[in-house]
């Protein structure tokens, strides 16, 4: 089945306890909703909803599955379910925090916080569009920025989840200039390995080399590449060049090298390291690149920064029109080249 619009829930609808405000953000897996809970806070809700799977017009409730779907749709209802379960599991100030996931509709559907901010994606390309600017984002800032998306990814591995989807678009700053990863929608248990499973879908650019073949091996060294993608990001303003283009003509050494003017050698080695198109080359845990990114964070920006970057967040809007899960979805006229 080609991948298809599916209908978003109508506003106002009540579903497990949740009232039903608007469609924020639609993805390949899912659709997220800002909703009101019984006490009127606002919430994300993340409702399973895979596009190449099912189909749900207009007035339906239920997703229709052909019968040759059927079976991968449970496969992906189960790991995401277990998704949730396992997400809820973190209490992390660098990670999106799930309050609740429940089965109805079909389907399954995830509850998260609502927060105030903007995405770093949102903050790179407003910030590449100013007039006048020799570099997009600071050295200290990408340190600073990286480093506490860091903490929430080690966090992160020790539950035995990969992310697998790291981009500027996941990383949402709060209005006090905090980053938290967000979208796991790509996310899968490494649990039982010998599990029929889906295989996620990559961002190119952002995506590891391992994610463009049918059976990849896949570990810790797979975020990292995806960090690095997003730190280069930073500097140039667009995603790098895609692994798979990589592997037939490799840009990005001397594209990462160009930026020597307005960055230390050190924050560009690193990038170029955990670019490598080799995962046995790529640092193999978080806590490693976290060592070498915390390095002279202060002798790369004043104590003003957190300031600075609460300022910079706020002038860029004051409240996401959509959630900790939205990404793109305040900029309709963002490049293709950040799209999926």
């Amino acid at each position: 089945m080609s991948a298809q619009q599916n209908a978003a829930l109508p506003a106002g609808l009540v579903i497990g306890g949740y009232r039903i405000v608007k469609k924020i953000s639609t993805g390949g897996f899912s659709i997220v909703y800002l909703a009101l809970d019984e006490t009127n806070t606002p919430v994300a809700v993340k409702e399973y909803l895979p596009s190449s799977l099912v189909v749900r017009r207009e007035g339906e409730l239920e997703p229709s599955i052909v019968p040759q779907n059927l079976a991968t749709f449970r496969v992906g209802l189960k790991c995401f379910f277990e998704e949730g379960r396992a997400l809820a599991r973190i209490a992390h100030p660098n990670v999106v925090r799930v309050l609740n996931f429940f089965r109805a509709n079909g389907t399954v559907y995830m509850v998260m916080a609502y927060e105030s901010g903007r995405s770093l994606q949102e903050l790179i390309i407003r910030r590449r569009d100013t007039p006048g600017r020799d570099y997009i984002i600071g050295e200290g800032t990408i340190r600073r920025i990286f480093s506490q998306v860091l903490n929430g990814l080690r966090e992160v591995h020790a539950n035995k989840i990969l992310h697998l989807d790291i981009k500027p678009a996941n990383i949402y700053l709060r209005s006090d200039a905090t980053p938290i990863l967000l979208d796991f929608g790509a996310a899968r248990q490494t649990l039982n390995p010998d599990e029929e499973k889906l295989y996620p879908m990559y961002t190119p650019g952002f995506a590891p080399p391992e994610l463009h073949v049918k059976d990849p091996s896949l570990g810790p060294w797979s975020d990292i590449y995806s960090v690095g993608a997003a730190m280069f990001a930073c500097l140039s303003g667009s995603p790098p060049q895609a692994a798979d283009a990589r592997k037939q003509a490799d840009k990005m050494p001397s594209a990462v090298r160009q930026y020597r003017a307005h960055y230390s050698a050190e924050l560009l080695d690193l990038i170029n390291l955990c670019l490598k198109l080799d995962p046995l080359e790529r640092p193999q845990s978080v806590f490693s690149v976290q060592k070498l990114l915390l390095a002279d964070v202060a002798r790369h920006e004043p104590a003003s920064f957190t300031d600075r970057l609460r300022r910079m967040v706020v002038r860029s809007g004051s409240r996401a029109e959509g959630s900790t899960q939205a990404g793109s979805h305040t900029e309709p006229d963002l490049p293709t080249d950040w799209r999926k």
